[in-house]
């Protein structure tokens, strides 16, 4: 599995970064460009992508890597 992408706020316009990184890979105007941006690293790294709100939370996260189904436990 890749690294985690995240759509993430950057002052006025909004951003995409990896996991763990200080800095934006890509900045955007608009969350829909950064959302599109993030969702298609997300889907070629096999990995998870997170998006974030305007109040700065996480309201939503798409697994595009080798999840088990149906999950262990």
């Amino acid at each position: 599995m890749g690294e985690n992408i995240y759509t993430v706020r950057s002052g006025e316009g909004w951003g995409s970064r990896k996991e763990g990184a200080s800095r934006l890979s890509k900045k955007f105007d608009t969350q829909k460009e950064a959302i599109n941006y993030s969702r298609n690293k997300a889907r070629k790294n096999n990995s998870e992508h997170r998006i974030q709100g305007k109040d700065g939370k996480f309201r939503d996260a798409d697994s595009y890597g080798n999840d088990p189904h149906p999950p262990k436990g």
